[in-house]
C-alpha cells in the first residue's frame, strides 16, 4: 500500500511491515525487534528511519510503556461526510391525491441511492403503494423529468395542483394512474390534466 507522504523505499517498507503485521505484535515493537525482523543490523539506521515515519505522522513512540512503536491510525470520515444532501420536498400521497407541502429542508443522501441527474426526496403517506413495497412513512428518491415510461412509478402532478405517487400507463386517450393496492382503484385523467415531475429511483425505511 503507498501512502501519500514522501517517504524513501526502506521507509515505505518498514511502514508496510508494520501494516501487515499490526495484529500479529503481542505489544509494539522495539527498534530491535523491528531490525531482526527486517534483518538490519543496524539499530542507528533504523531509528532514523521511524523517526522520519513519526514525523510523517505515521507511526507514535511508547513513551509512556518505554518501549516500541505504533501505528498512528486516522479517524475514519464520519458516514454522514459521505452523503450527498438533497432537497426534501415534504410529503407525497400514496393513495388519495394530496398537495406536496415544499419545504426548504435538505437530506443526506448515500450517492448509490440516486443518480447523476437532479434528484429529490419525498416522505410518503399512505397506503396506495404497498404492494410494491412502498409504506407510509417511507422515503422516496425521485429522479426529476417531465416524462416516463409505462411501468415506471411517478410523481404525477394533476390538474396543477395536487400531487401523487402512482404506477404509470399511458394510451392515446388517456392517462392512467395505478395504485399498487388490490382494494384502490386507478385513477383515469386526460392527457391534459396530468403532468409528470419525475420517477422513482430510490427508497428508504426506517425500522422502529
Amino acid at each position: 500500500m503507498l501512502v501519500s507522504v514522501n517517504l524513501t523505499r526502506r521507509q515505505q517498507e518498514i511502514y508496510e511491515f508494520l501494516l501487515d503485521n499490526e495484529l500479529y505484535f503481542k505489544h509494539p515493537p522495539t527498534l530491535a525487534e523491528l531490525c531482526s525482523a527486517m534483518k538490519l543490523s543496524s539499530r542507528g539506521s533504523m531509528h532514523k528511519q521511524i523517526t522520519a515515519l513519526i514525523d510523517a505522522g505515521l507511526v507514535e513512540p511508547m513513551h509512556q510503556k518505554k518501549r516500541g512503536i505504533r501505528l498512528r491510525h486516522t479517524e475514519t470520515p464520519s458516514p454522514a461526510e459521505n452523503l450527498d444532501q438533497l432537497p426534501m420536498l415534504g410529503y407525497i400521497a400514496a393513495g388519495q391525491p394530496i398537495e406536496a407541502i415544499n419545504t426548504p429542508d435538505s437530506i443526506g443522501i448515500p450517492s448509490w441511492l440516486h443518480s447523476s441527474r437532479p434528484c429529490y426526496v419525498l416522505g410518503i403517506k399512505g397506503d396506495s403503494m404497498i404492494e410494491a413495497g412502498i409504506l407510509d412513512g417511507d422515503r422516496v428518491i425521485i429522479e426529476q423529468q417531465d416524462h416516463a415510461h409505462n411501468g415506471d412509478i411517478v410523481v404525477a402532478l394533476i390538474d396543477g395542483s395536487e400531487t401523487t405517487l402512482k404506477r404509470l400507463q399511458q394510451t392515446p386517450q388517456e392517462v392512467i394512474l395505478h395504485p399498487a393496492n388490490a382494494t384502490m382503484e386507478a385513477q383515469h385523467y386526460s392527457h391534459g390534466q396530468v403532468q409528470i415531475q419525475g420517477v422513482l429511483i430510490g427508497q428508504m425505511r426506517k425500522y422502529h
